[in-house]
């Protein structure tokens, strides 16, 4: 997804918007305890997310404050990360910083995906014919979440990011998504979002965005214009799984300056059917 700015905020509360939506609704963050849930690895992960990106480097005190830990498991907890390298700690200041080893992770999670493997010579093929940034998506809860993104020159926000969480109800790859989705699931998906008028734009009423979805399943790919960034005009389609199911998308996002219109509409959404559809089908 292309972007330019969303109105008049500044790009520091931009950009915090948008890691804003890592953060799940209290009915995702709490599952059903059981007593095969390990409530120290969750502690070790509120640790970790705890670094969201708003401050690079953290003290034990505002550790054990973001993750609600008393000062002494705070301390074990951020020692361990230390110690296995998932942690940085400055000697001088005393804060703490995250590792690039979480880099392992990403590295893992990509080269181990097949629909990153598939979708890749398609993804980088769309944005040499279109010369605009193109991006795969999957849905995570109620978000989209970048898994790879080839920028064009033309690009106007740096912030989006492999790993970027938007909202999938009021975003093109989202709404992709969300047309193939049972209608069950979708009311769990629009129930657990945080159903926002991001611009003057946004389709954020239920109803609307139902309404939407059919629009969606006929035309077989999802459109939005500036829905959550101004300037970001987004086409998508759904990449499907042998059974169907939608297992994530593929889109190009242009900047508004360089849009024309029904043309361009026209034209891209060919574009994205055709390389979801070719994605969809290799196996």
């Amino acid at each position: 997804m292309d972007t330019a700015s969303k109105g008049p905020i500044k790009k520091t509360q931009r950009a915090a918007d948008v890691r804003s939506h890592s953060a799940a609704k209290p009915s995702e963050e709490q599952p059903m305890r059981s007593s095969l849930f390990v409530n120290s690895v969750e502690k070790a992960m509120s640790v970790l997310t705890a670094f969201d990106g708003s401050k690079r480097c953290l003290t034990l005190s505002q550790i054990a404050l973001l993750t609600e830990m008393d000062l002494s498991s705070a301390q074990r907890f951020t020692y361990t990360l230390t110690t296995l390298g998932y942690l940085r700690k400055d000697e001088i200041s005393k804060t703490y910083e995250l590792s690039p080893r979480l880099f392992d992770f990403t590295y893992h999670y990509l080269a181990s995906s097949e629909l990153v493997y598939r979708a890749t010579p398609y993804a980088q093929q769309l944005s040499k014919e279109t010369e605009e940034t193109t991006n795969i998506t999957v849905l995570d809860g109620s978000d989209i979440v970048f898994v790879f993104r080839i920028v064009s020159r033309h690009v106007l926000n740096p912030n989006i990011i492999v790993g970027t969480r938007l909202p999938a109800y009021c975003t093109a790859p989202g709404l992709a998504i969300l047309a193939q989705l049972p209608d069950d699931e979708v009311t769990a998906i629009l129930n657990n979002s945080h159903l926002n008028q991001h611009t003057p734009y946004t389709i954020f009423k239920p109803r609307a965005i139902r309404e939407r979805l059919e629009a969606i399943r006929e035309a077989g790919y999802a459109h939005s214009e500036e829905e959550y960034f101004l300037g970001d005009i987004s086409t998508a389609a759904a990449i499907l799984d042998s059974n169907g199911r939608a297992t994530g998308a593929i889109n190009v996002a242009v900047a508004k300056p360089r849009w024309k219109g029904k043309a361009d509409e026209s034209r891209i959404s060919d574009l994205v059917i055709t390389a979801a559809a070719a994605i969809s089908g290799r196996r």
